[in-house]
Formats: C-alpha cells, sequence, structure tokens
C-alpha cells in the first residue's frame, strides 16, 4: 500500500484540461517544459496507516515534439526498498488522460483530468473507489512542491508531501534561450 501512494508522486508534473484549446494548449506546454529534467527530493506520507514515513525520489522528465504531455520516469526508495515509477499523459480531444504505471486497470492510476494555472497544476487521479487530486506548485526555476490529496468521505485530505529538486539546471536554460 505504501509503495502505491508513494508511486503517485511520479505523476507530479501530469496535468489535465483547458478552456480555450489554442491558449491553453501553449500554457499546458510551456508547463510541461519547465518540468523537463531530472528531479529528486524528499518526501513524507503526512495522513493514514503509514504517517510520518520518508522517502527520496528521483524522475526523469521528457516532453514529446508532436504532442501536449509528458512522460515522467524514475522511482522512490524507502529504506532499501526501491519501487521503479513511470508515468505518461497527453492531451486528447476531451482535455487530458494518461496512466500511471499500467493504469488503474493493472496496478496503478488513471490521470483523468485537471488544469493548469500560471506555476501550479492540479489533475484528478482515480483508481477504483479511491479518488483524489495531486498539485504540483512550481517555484522558481528549479524547486516544485508536490502534495496528493485523497476523498475521505465528502473532504479532500492531504496524504503526500514532498519537494523536488532540479538536478539538471541545463534543462530550463536550454529552453529559455528558445
Amino acid at each position: 500500500m505504501f509503495l502505491r501512494i508513494v508511486a503517485l508522486l511520479s505523476t507530479a508534473a501530469l496535468v489535465a484540461g483547458a478552456t480555450a484549446p489554442a491558449a491553453a494548449s501553449d500554457r499546458e506546454r510551456a508547463f510541461f517544459e519547465r518540468i523537463e529534467g531530472a528531479w529528486t527530493g524528499p518526501g513524507e506520507i503526512v495522513a493514514g496507516k503509514y504517517k510520518g514515513t520518508k522517502f527520496v525520489c528521483n524522475f526523469a522528465g521528457s516532453t514529446p515534439e508532436d504532442k501536449v504531455g509528458m512522460s515522467l520516469d524514475g522511482g522512490c526508495r524507502v529504506g532499501v526498498f526501491n519501487q521503479a515509477m513511470s508515468a505518461k499523459v497527453e492531451r486528447s480531444r476531451s482535455g487530458f488522460s494518461g496512466t500511471f504505471l499500467d493504469g488503474a486497470a493493472g496496478k496503478g492510476l488513471d490521470v483523468i483530468g485537471g488544469s493548469v494555472k500560471g506555476e501550479y497544476a492540479v489533475f484528478a487521479i482515480h483508481r477504483n473507489a479511491l479518488t483524489g487530486a495531486m498539485r504540483a506548485q512550481l517555484s522558481g526555476k528549479d524547486m516544485m512542491n508536490v502534495t496528493i490529496s485523497v476523498h475521505v468521505e465528502e473532504e479532500l485530505v492531504p496524504v503526500i508531501g514532498i519537494t523536488l529538486k532540479r538536478v539538471d539546471p541545463k534543462a530550463v536554460s536550454a529552453l529559455t534561450q528558445n
């Protein structure tokens, strides 16, 4: 269960939705491009059975050339235990959709919607009866805070917090020069 919850982190940069397709697509593409590259950082489970458990994650983000979206690959470590992580989201006609690992049909999650607004993105996550949201907040070029929350009855309860730091500053500087 713990690794499944931690696995939600890999979808940190996966975001969805828009109201004006062209403008939103440009805004979303810019957000995804800022998340390209290598990220690492500590996190903690802040609620539930595994409350207080600390972990460290490493991710490599990339964007497809011909679509708006992102792929993340990497993993998280708790003590001596490692869990591989992968996620993919792409824009479709109805918004964004995507999967973490093998999606909700397997052992993962589905990304089912969301939005990008300036420095942050919020998206909906789903697996069977579990629903929730993730918020990824960029802080400058090299920091990102991620909060995963799940629905408990009628309330959205924060479960995981993580702070990621960019470990390859050349990725952002190359993008900002274009």
